[in-house]
């Protein structure tokens, strides 16, 4: 299980990440505080680094150089509120593997994620999931459903891999909304209920099953 550290002082983004992420298969650490999160950097026990740039004690970009000065090789993906191409640039001038501007959804930095982290800690290829005759091609973006292709728009793309990533386990509406839409999305909304009949339409009614009371799952069989 790969380990990754958030360094993010907004505590709700922070949490928010951190759910999705374990949800993923992977163990995260919150670390709130530039200070904390580059002694904790350090360490070398960590993967990957999700590092927020406006940090209250130690900027971002001072962490970042200060991981590097450290011969760290350790993927590092920036999330910042800063959009501007000066930032961007300086960004991957001390380091970044990748950058994404805030606000983001995190079907976005999980792929970010994953394409940093691309095999598992037994050198298994993760891109590439497969369930009871439907695979998803991370990589390619292609859905196949007992060996057709099936075409997919981003977000039923997404929704599919939530359930593919925990087949056979019950997902709630609240975990879908954050996993797939987002931390800042309505909860109210019916939008997961709209995805899932696309999905049934395209995959087969039967294997997303319903749960009453609690939420989704991907069927244990076709």
């Amino acid at each position: 299980m790969s380990q990754i550290l958030i360094i993010e002082d907004e505590e709700r983004i922070g949490s928010f990440i951190a759910k999705g992420l374990r949800a993923a298969g992977f163990s995260p650490t919150i670390a709130g505080s530039g200070r904390e999160g580059l002694l904790m950097a350090q360490t070398g026990e960590f993967e990957l680094v999700v590092l927020d740039l406006g940090l209250p004690d130690l900027d971002g970009f001072e962490v970042l150089r200060r991981i590097r000065d450290g011969h760290n090789p350790v993927p590092v993906i920036i999330l910042t509120a800063r959009t501007s191409v000066d930032d961007t640039v300086a960004g991957f001038e001390r380091g970044a593997d990748d950058y994404m501007p805030k606000p983001f959804r995190f079907e976005e930095l999980l792929a970010r994620v994953r394409r940093r982290l691309r095999t598992d800690a037994n050198g298994a290829d993760l891109s590439v999931l497969g369930h009871a005759g439907l695979s998803l091609d991370l990589r390619a973006r292609r859905a196949r459903v007992d060996g057709r292709e099936v075409d997919l728009s981003a977000r039923e793309f997404a929704l599919a891999e939530a359930f593919l990533r925990n087949p056979g386990q019950v997902l709630s509406r609240e975990q879908l909304l954050s996993r797939v839409w987002g931390y800042d999305f309505d909860p109210s909304s019916n939008v997961v209920d709209v995805y899932v009949r696309y999905l049934r339409n395209k995959l087969g009614a039967q294997r997303i099953e319903t749960v009453r009371g609690m939420g989704y799952r991907l069927a244990a069989r076709a």
